[in-house]
């Protein structure tokens, strides 16, 4: 028998440790050269360690949940080996040591029913067998989180996996296609205490939210941070919108939305008011000149930020096929490093939440970013007379060290000029 040996490799200068989330292949399985086998959790994104050879799994040194550091052995592959039933059987036994559990569970015909009510179905004879492999399909860290975040009754879920395991691909494919059934609160009499779930949970934070945690608190501990606001007539983007966008997603198969306004926008102000898009390097102030633009994208895992690199070179429509890109692979879990790395400025949207009014908080090393928040029609004062239009504030917060008030209300400023009259982003005024 050849072993080989599956490690975590190098996932980025800053990244120095990973947490292992989900099994892709389970031992006995077979698995093709770089073939995904198992997803790394990261301080910054989730990726997928191949194999770096063909086989058959034969251990997996590290449980779903360890952490462990890179270069770090945590799978061996046989490439003599050929894939059975076999093999898988002895690492599941464990597992599935208790059996004379489900027997017992089936005996018992009371409680089912109000398992089934607790999970928001009706205590039918069809909701018994679909709820009973839910049992018996273990969540990996990752699923689970998925399974939360949406809602989902993961019994309505078709697992791909080992003896029928969801994956997070199983999970994401169901909620894009519609098919995954969204648990409903209880509408059944109340529960007895004895019965009852945890009044509490203790969940251990991923290396994503520790990370993102770290980062905020940094940002507030070393920036002077402040915040100036604007609000922005967004009529003239909204009718341009309206205007061109069955030509523009005809010609470029992408929707016309207000990012690549913003975005646009953005990079003439911080090629007119640099600082906003310089950094603090110890004792030396780094003018970019070039705008790497942050979005801040929010992902099942957390709030991620994917740079355009170069924006103030792309077009609109390119823009709009990186975003929209940046946002399939957030939700799939594609993000590479090299994706979320030498932003110069953000750009967070709020606004798709609801949210009318807020201060966004620095993404370090960067100095500036901007908030944009809900179109709200307003009652406004256009020529001496009162006319609705549709208003939506801006905010920007900025490190007070390099960036004073005055260029601060004026990057917020022309990026209002730019948007109330879109001609100047053709005219680079």
């Amino acid at each position: 028998m050849a072993v080989e040996d599956i490690r975590i490799p190098q996932l980025g200068e800053s990244v120095s440790e990973g947490t292992i989330g989900n099994w892709l292949k389970q031992v006995g399985d077979a698995v093709a050269a770089d073939e995904p086998v198992v997803e790394i959790e990261t301080d910054k994104v989730a990726v997928e360690v191949p194999s770096p050879v063909a086989g058959v799994i034969v251990e997996h040194v590290v449980p779903e949940g360890d952490t462990v550091e890179i270069g770090a052995l945590i799978a061996k592959v046989d490439t003599d080996g050929k894939a059975t039933a076999a093999p898988a059987t002895p690492a599941a036994s464990p597992a599935s040591t208790p059996a004379p559990a489900a027997p017992q569970q089936a005996a018992a015909p009371a409680p089912q029913p109000a398992a089934a009510t607790a999970f928001g179905g009706a205590p039918s004879p069809t909701s018994t067998p679909v709820s009973a492999p839910v049992s018996n399909r273990p969540l990996s860290p990752a699923v689970r989180r998925l399974v939360e975040d949406y809602n989902l009754d993961p019994a309505s879920i078709a697992g791909t996996g080992k003896d029928g395991r969801l994956t997070k691909g199983d999970v994401l494919k169901a909620v894009e296609q519609g098919t995954a059934r969204t648990l409903a609160a209880p509408v059944a009499a109340p529960v007895p205490a004895a019965d009852a779930g945890p009044r509490e949970e203790r969940v251990k934070m991923t290396r994503l939210r520790k990370r993102i945690a770290e980062r905020l608190k940094e940002a507030q501990n070393t920036a002077a941070m402040l915040t100036t606001y604007n609000e922005v007539d967004m009529t003239a983007v909204m009718d341009a919108r309206t205007r061109y966008k069955d030509l523009f997603a005809k010609k470029h198969s992408i929707k016309l939305g207000f990012m690549s306004f913003f975005t646009k926008a953005c990079c003439l102000a911080l090629k007119e008011v640099p600082t906003v898009n310089a950094q603090i390097d110890g004792d030396e102030i780094v003018y970019h000149n070039y705008a790497n633009i942050g979005v801040a994208v929010s992902a099942p895992n957390g709030l991620v930020v994917p740079v355009l690199r170069d924006a103030q070179d792309m077009s609109f429509a390119e823009t709009e096929l990186a975003i929209a890109n940046f946002g399939k692979k957030a939700r799939d879990g594609k993000l590479a490093i090299e994706d979320m790395q030498g932003g110069t400025f953000t750009i967070s949207n709020g606004g798709i939440f609801g949210s009318l009014m807020s201060s966004p908080i620095l993404n370090p090393p960067q100095s500036g970013i901007l908030g944009m928040h809900k179109i709200q029609e307003r009652p406004m004062v256009v020529g001496g007379q009162v006319v609705v239009r549709p208003m939506m504030y801006l905010a920007l917060s900025y490190d007070h060290r390099i960036i004073d008030g005055r260029e601060a209300v004026t990057f917020l400023v022309r990026v209002k000029e730019a948007l109330e009259d879109p001609t100047r982003l053709l005219l680079d005024m």
